[in-house]
């Protein structure tokens, strides 16, 4: 057997390996999730908030935490968008794309995108003692925003990016303006990739605890106003698995389980968008 084929064997076998070691590690915390939270899970923690308190309770429901995540990680989602996508379209259709300015933004989103999720915690925790703010579902809102928006960015930018130049020349040739390429050929022809970078975004930020710990508080009531604190999933995980009572730990597997499907959930309909708006576009 050659050099050749020997390292070709060897990377193979390494990929193998590293392909199991994955699936091996997901269906082991589907099934640790599974396990302990099933037997919790009922309609009642889907339908009632907390009685007797999240951290001691033994009855109710985390319905609190279920609208409080979909709350924050909705209108994070929203504002991050809004950000993202006018700053990916100047960079790929009003700057030159491989200009300093593009370079930088691309890197500044790549160093921001690494920075831990407390550490945006933090920030928003300083910002909101600098405006003198207490424990919001908009200070939430605020540090989860920060937290996607690199990773929505670079998402965008990478799939607008891919567009070919060919669409670019043709629809000045026909006379439309810069705006009108950007928004009704660019992001159109990218509207997959779009749709998928918001949905992995939102992902991302309905499972993250440690950027609202600081900023979104925690609460037992739902919260009807973007000034009042705001439960979310992770954190009910977190608080219910540091108390003594096993009842309650059981509690929390089920919550886990609950926020393991709504990611899954995410996951399905990224995809079926994805292959939906893929036959339209120009390849």
């Amino acid at each position: 057997m050659s050099r050749r084929n020997i390292e070709e064997n060897v990377f193979k076998g390494l990929m193998v390996v590293s392909t199991l070691i994955i699936l091996s590690t997901l269906v082991l915390i589907l099934a640790t999730v599974t396990v302990k939270g099933l037997p919790a899970l009922n309609l009642a923690m889907i339908t009632q908030t907390p009685k007797g308190g999240y951290y001691l309770g033994k009855e109710g429901g985390v319905l609190n935490a279920i609208v409080g995540s979909l709350y924050l990680a909705g209108g994070a989602t929203l504002l991050a968008i809004s950000i993202s996508l006018v700053v990916v379209l100047y960079l790929n259709v009003y700057a030159k794309k491989d200009s300093h300015l593009a370079a930088f933004t691309r890197f500044s989103f790549d160093v921001l995108w690494g920075i831990p999720s407390i550490v945006y915690g933090a920030f928003g925790f300083t910002i909101m003692i600098f405006f003198g703010l207490r424990t919001s579902l908009l200070a939430g809102i605020i540090a989860v925003s920060l937290l996607i928006l690199p990773i929505m960015s670079r998402a965008m930018d990478e799939v607008i990016r891919m567009v070919p130049e060919e669409l670019f020349d043709a629809s000045y040739a026909l006379g439309a303006t810069r705006l009108e390429t950007a928004f009704k050929v660019i992001a159109r022809q990218a509207l997959p990739g779009i749709l998928t970078a918001v949905l992995v975004a939102f992902g991302r930020g309905i499972g993250d605890a440690a950027s609202v710990i600081f900023t979104a508080g925690f609460t037992d009531s739902i919260p009807y106003s973007l000034f009042r604190p705001a439960a979310t999933l992770p954190l009910a995980i977190f608080f219910q698995l540091g108390t003594p009572i096993p009842e309650v730990q059981d509690r929390a597997y089920a919550s886990a389980l609950i926020l393991t499907v709504i990611i899954l959930i995410i996951s399905v309909v990224s995809r079926i968008l994805t292959k939906k708006f893929t036959k339209h576009i120009v390849k």
